[in-house]
C-alpha cells in the first residue's frame, strides 16, 4: 500500500516573496559581495529553519541578494561563520555531506521540472534537475548540467583551519546560471521577463562538528555512532523538513523598473494551494483506501470540480482568466489551461 505523502505544518500560505532588479552590468565574480554590482539588490529576510515558526532560529546568520539581465540569473549568498570547513572536490558529489548552500528553481511552478544546485566552501558543486519531486517517483536526473554557469567563493577567515577560528566571520558565493540552460523547463522555454516570476528557494544545510587533530570533524553522537543531523536553514520556510515540496517555494518576481513595488501572491495561486490540499488528502485517502475519492473534506471555493478513477484523480477550480481552469493531478502537477 502506498504511503501518504507528509502534509507540511503551514497554518496560512505565505511563502516569502522578493523583487529581483535587473543588473546594471556583467558580473565579474570572486565571491565578494561588497562591490557596486550588489548595492542595489536588496538582501533576502534572514533564513529561519525549514519547519518554520515551530522551531528556534539558526544561530548563524544566511541571507542572499538576486539580480537578472539579458544572459544570467545571479545569486550572490552571505554565510557567517566561525567554523569554515569543505571537504569534496568532485563534482556532483553529494555535497550536503559538507556544509553547502543550496538553490532550488522551478521556473513554471508546475512542481515538476525544477533544479537544485549546491554549493561548499570549496567551490564543489552539485546541479541536477528533478523531473518530479521524490515524493511523486522522481527521478533526479544527476547527469544534468548547468552548462556555462560561473561560481565564485570567497572565504573571509581560513578554510579548514581550526586554529584560525577565532579569525573566521563568513563565507560568501557568487552564482551565475545562464538563461540558455534555466529556460529548459520554463514557460513557452523562455527566460522570464519583467513583471513575471519563478518559484525559488534557498537552503543552508549546517552540521556540528568539534576539532580533533586540528582538523573539523562531524561530532558523533554516542548513542547512534553516527553524525548528529544537521540543521537545515531556508529562506522561505517549508514546514516539513524537505525542501522537495516546491509549492511552499518563494516568489522571486523580475522587474526593469527601479521603482516597482514588491507584488503580491496573486489569487491564482491561492487558488493552487487550495488544489494542493486536495492533492494532500487525495494522498491520505489512498494511502487508507487503495482508490481516490470524490467525496473532498477540505472547504473549496466554488466552482471546484474533480473527477476520479481508482487510481487517477483531475481536480480543478476556475483562475482569474474566466476562459481558463487550473487543475491538479494525482502525481501533483499543476497547470492552467
Amino acid at each position: 500500500m502506498k504511503n501518504a505523502i507528509p502534509v507540511p505544518s503551514i497554518s496560512t500560505y505565505a511563502p516569502l516573496r522578493y523583487l529581483c532588479q535587473r543588473a546594471d552590468e556583467p558580473l565579474q565574480l570572486d565571491g565578494k559581495l561588497d562591490k557596486p554590482f550588489w548595492e542595489k539588490a536588496p538582501w533576502t529576510e534572514d533564513f529561519v529553519d525549514i519547519e518554520g515558526d515551530s522551531k528556534p532560529l539558526p544561530t548563524k546568520q544566511t541571507r542572499v541578494k538576486m539580480l537578472w539581465d539579458d544572459e544570467y540569473f545571479y545569486f550572490g549568498a552571505e554565510l557567517i561563520e566561525d567554523e569554515i570547513w569543505a571537504t569534496l572536490t568532485e563534482r556532483d558529489s553529494v555535497i550536503f555531506h559538507d556544509n553547502d548552500f543550496e538553490i532550488f528553481i522551478d521556473p513554471d511552478g508546475d512542481t515538476h521540472n525544477y533544479y537544485e544546485f549546491e554549493i561548499n566552501a570549496l567551490n564543489t558543486v552539485w546541479d541536477l534537475l528533478l523531473v518530479k519531486p521524490y515524493r511523486d517517483g522522481g527521478p533526479p536526473i544527476n547527469g544534468w548540467d548547468i552548462n556555462g554557469m560561473k561560481t565564485a567563493v570567497h572565504i573571509d577567515g581560513k578554510l579548514n583551519d581550526p586554529s584560525h577560528q577565532k579569525e573566521n566571520r563568513k563565507w560568501s558565493i557568487e552564482v551565475a546560471m545562464p538563461w540558455k540552460i534555466l529556460k529548459e523547463c520554463a514557460k513557452a522555454g523562455r527566460p522570464p521577463r519583467s513583471g513575471e516570476f519563478w518559484r525559488v528557494n534557498f537552503s543552508r544545510v549546517q552540521w556540528q562538528v568539534e576539532v580533533k587533530d586540528n582538523q573539523y570533524v562531524k561530532k558523533i553522537n554516542p548513542t547512534t555512532g553516527r553524525p548528529y543531523p544537521e540543521d537545515n536553514w531556508v529562506w522561505s520556510p517549508q514546514g516539513i523538513i524537505n525542501m522537495h515540496y516546491p509549492e511552499l517555494w518563494g516568489y522571486v518576481f523580475f522587474t526593469d523598473k527601479p521603482d516597482q513595488e514588491l507584488p503580491t501572491i496573486s489569487e491564482d495561486e491561492v487558488k493552487k494551494w487550495q488544489l494542493r490540499k486536495v492533492y494532500y488528502f487525495e494522498s491520505k485517502y489512498f494511502s487508507e483506501h487503495e482508490y481516490f475519492t470524490a467525496d473532498i473534506e477540505e472547504e473549496l471555493p466554488d466552482g471546484f470540480i474533480i473527477e476520479t478513477t481508482s487510481r487517477t484523480f483531475l481536480a480543478s477550480l476556475p483562475s482569474s482568466d474566466e476562459k481558463k481552469r487550473i487543475y491538479i493531478r494525482e502525481d501533483g502537477k499543476v497547470w492552467e489551461e
